[in-house]
């Protein structure tokens, strides 16, 4: 995930924008949007903006006006002066003093970070599996600096 201060994209004060945003990295939106938004990133809501729409993404940053339900992965925080007019679904939430936020939260055990799975890993089919095996090495006998699993193998299911 990009850092706060590593904007991969922009959508500056005066532009507008409707349709479906999917991203990867850090967004920030200081304009105006309609739709829906999805990335397992970071989007940034500006003070300028005006958000309408359904927010699919792990974190969200908002300082700007949104309508519409944000749906996060891993955390919401609403600065001053946000205006929020929808629901919450999120593991973590911040709210400081000064937000309106006209909704509610619904809260949840942050989702696991999904690894990129080899399309031709067995893991990557659609054949049922019965477990994932790692063989793991206790520290005194493996060598120094040598990572301490070994191998990581999906067994397909018998029957």
């Amino acid at each position: 995930m990009a850092g706060m201060n590593e904007v991969n994209a922009l959508l500056g004060k005066g532009s507008e924008f409707e349709g479906k945003l999917t991203f990867e990295g850090t967004v920030r939106i200081d304009g105006r949007f309609k739709g829906e938004i999805f990335s397992e990133d970071t989007l940034i809501i500006g003070e300028n903006a005006y958000v309408e729409a359904e927010v699919h993404v792990a974190t969200v940053v908002v300082y700007g006006d949104v309508v519409g339900n944000i749906h996060s992965m891993s955390c919401v925080e609403l600065h001053a002066p946000a205006k929020l007019r929808g629901n919450i679904t999120t593991p973590n939430l911040q709210a400081d003093k000064g937000v309106i936020f006209d909704g509610n939260v619904k809260m949840h055990e942050p989702e696991p970070v999904q690894a990129s799975i080899n399309p031709t890993s067995p893991m990557a089919s659609n054949e049922p599996v019965a477990a994932v095996v790692a063989t793991e090495v206790e520290e005194e006998e493996a060598p120094q600096g040598a990572p301490m699993v070994q191998s990581i193998a999906a067994v397909p299911e018998i029957g």
